[in-house]
């Protein structure tokens, strides 16, 4: 067996930041955009462009939770590469789309496609290679969906305005397949064990006193999962987690505009996507090995409620105000996606992981699917059509905080089973 000096590991990671960019990059960020270019191209009515988007989210949710028999029978290099060469048509059928059944089959199509890219293969990709290393590198990994909403939002937007939808999604779409199979070749098509190395680069010695997760817990097959407190907890934590986020993100931008302006505040929205990246590896880098995972993850939605409040409190001229909520709002946007799948690391049994970081993806993107059009109810039912920060919105930012509150609830619930 080959053994090479230099660990294969940190080309792993800087794969999987690619990954994860052109993942989120297309199928997270992109259908907002792809809702407005629909609307302007056909004149549909916006609710059912709108359920074609949910749909989106929701058969993703489901392809997700099938997503660990897949890597284990095929890989995450090629299941990524079918995945993106779906998402290339499907997000192309978004642009050709003459009926709407169409659109919805389009739909089944990217939503399927663009999450053999997101969280469970960023976890999959990274777990062979790191033990104690995982926080920083799942870290490190994850914020390649941040930047994908950096690079990938102004781009559709560009694209499709100099060359149209068609031409925009066959571009996006060819360039997604290629790095995919680059990557599945270059670099998923390689195992520790084919490198003869080791997790975290360690040598063997040092590997064989242990990993991180809990010797003594034990598997829990078939319907046992789901009766486990420690699982049901940390499935609803972040699911609520999310729900409030990815509904407060879909309105903020509107709720700024009005008190910031428009350039401004899409500054801002920027803001805290770099405070989403702070946040990530500031946690990674500081987490302790004995650390109580469930509490530094209540303790990142805290921070995130604690903006929320701020914004609450906010009047349209208080600036700075505002731009702290954003800020602490904005530094637990990464946490929620990636501190789960680490609980999940220390809490389970080490072959239960996949399919527990699985199913609370698949949950979680399940139940955010429906966070916008709910919270954008509460906006409608409390503000109507003016709302902006201080003034109507104080009803939208107590059930954003409200949500947040739950989460932390959930996560601490299933602390006393939590083991570091």
């Amino acid at each position: 067996m080959p053994v090479h000096s230099t660990f294969f590991g940190p080309w792993v990671v800087r794969a999987t930041f690619v990954m994860a960019m052109f993942g989120w990059g297309v199928g997270f960020y992109g259908p907002s955009i792809f809702l407005h270019a629909v609307v302007q191209r056909t004149g549909w009515s916006l609710a059912w462009v709108s359920a074609a988007v949910t749909m989106h989210y929701l058969f993703g949710a489901l392809v997700v939770a099938l997503l660990p028999g897949a890597h284990r029978r095929f890989g995450v290099g090629p299941t990524a590469v079918v995945g993106a060469s779906g998402t290339a048509f499907g997000v192309l059928g978004w642009s050709l789309a003459d009926a709407p059944w169409q659109l919805f089959a389009s739909a089944l199509l990217s939503g399927a496609g663009w999450v053999t890219m997101g969280a469970v293969a960023v976890n999959a990709a990274i777990s062979p290679w790191y033990e104690r290393g995982r926080p920083m590198a799942l870290a490190k990994a994850y914020n390649g969906a941040s930047i994908g909403g950096v690079v990938f939002s102004p781009l559709w937007v560009l694209l499709i305005a100099s060359w149209g939808f068609t031409i925009a999604a066959t571009i996006v779409g060819a360039v997604t397949i290629a790095v995919m199979a680059l990557l599945a070749r270059a670099v998923y098509a390689r195992t520790p064990g084919q490198l003869g190395q080791c997790t975290d680069g360690e040598p063997p010695a040092k590997t064989a006193l242990g990993g991180v997760a809990a010797p003594e817990a034990r598997a829990l097959g078939g319907r046992l999962l789901w009766r486990d407190r420690a699982f049901v907890s940390l499935a609803l934590g972040m699911a609520a987690g999310l729900f409030a986020q990815i509904g407060l993100l879909a309105h903020l931008f509107s709720l700024l505009v009005p008190a910031l302006g428009a350039q401004a505040a899409g500054l801002a929205m920027g803001f805290a996507t770099a405070c989403a990246i702070g946040g990530r590896l500031i946690v990674a880098k500081i987490l302790p090995a004995g650390v109580n995972r469930r509490a530094v993850a209540a303790l990142a939605y805290v921070v995130q409620l604690a903006g929320s409040v701020l914004l609450l409190w906010a009047t349209e001229q208080q600036t700075a105000l505002i731009l702290l909520g954003v800020a602490l709002f904005g530094a637990g946007i990464g946490n929620a996606t990636s501190l789960p799948p680490l609980i999940a690391q220390v809490e389970f049994a080490k072959e239960d992981v996949p399919r527990v970081v699985a199913l609370i993806v698949a949950f979680g993107q399940a139940t955010y699917a429906f966070a916008p059009a709910t919270f954008g109810l509460v906006l409608s039912a409390t503000a109507g059509a003016g709302a902006q920060i201080g003034s109507g919105t104080f009803h939208f930012f107590l059930a954003v905080a409200a949500v947040q509150g739950i989460a932390i609830l959930c996560f601490l619930a299933g602390r006393r089973r939590a083991r570091g």
